[in-house]
């Protein structure tokens, strides 16, 4: 399978996932606003708990529920995903536009990261999900971009990045590997009392 081909599975998958996640996380936001003494699905004690995280000024950082950025991208991701499935060959101004929009996507994503951990001291298991997904969808559209020269990558970048497509999987399985290391730190108040 070429290269496109993997990375439009990859955006396919996520994307979707990520689009579902999304569209369930508003539906329970939906029925928080219409209830305040509604327990989303999602609230499963008192560390996991998306009650406590939508209930701040975090959960609506544009004045609207954050899910719909993820009801408006992911179906944008799932697109590009199933296009390079079917065999196109995007423009570069394409992958541009999308390396920006998965780098806020990205941004965005660790911000909510740092605010669940320091701030609002809970988290969302959909909110995580969403997480999961961008990390791996961020990555590979870049290594795709740097890899195509969309960085102006000369020949030292061109060794950096055929490094880093040797070792992948590796840097995204120690990025993945951070974020649990850094929840298990943060709520091992919680945590230990569970073993």
């Amino acid at each position: 399978m070429s290269t496109d081909k993997r990375l439009g599975a990859i955006l396919v998958g996520g994307g979707a996932l990520g689009f579902v996640t999304a569209f369930v996380l508003l539906l329970e936001k939906i029925e928080l606003l219409k209830d305040a003494g509604y327990t989303p699905s999602c609230s499963l004690n008192p560390i996991l708990n998306c009650g406590s995280v939508m209930v701040t000024d975090q959960a609506e950082v544009f004045g609207f529920p954050n899910p719909l950025l993820g009801i408006a991208a992911f179906p944008v991701v799932v697109a590009t995903g199933a296009a390079l499935l079917a065999g196109a060959r995007l423009a570069r101004w394409y992958w541009a536009g999308l390396q920006v929009g998965v780098t806020l996507g990205l941004g965005f994503v660790l911000w909510l990261m740092f605010q669940s951990l320091y701030r609002i001291g809970a988290l969302c298991p959909y909110c995580m999900v969403v997480w999961a997904v961008v990390l791996p969808i961020f990555w590979y559209v870049t290594l795709r971009n740097a890899g195509a020269g969309l960085f102006g990558a000369k020949v030292a970048g061109a060794r950096v990045v055929r490094t880093l497509r040797e070792w992948h999987l590796f840097a995204l399985t120690l990025a993945v590997l951070l974020v649990l290391v850094l929840i298990i730190e943060q709520f091992w108040y919680y945590w230990k009392t569970l073993v």
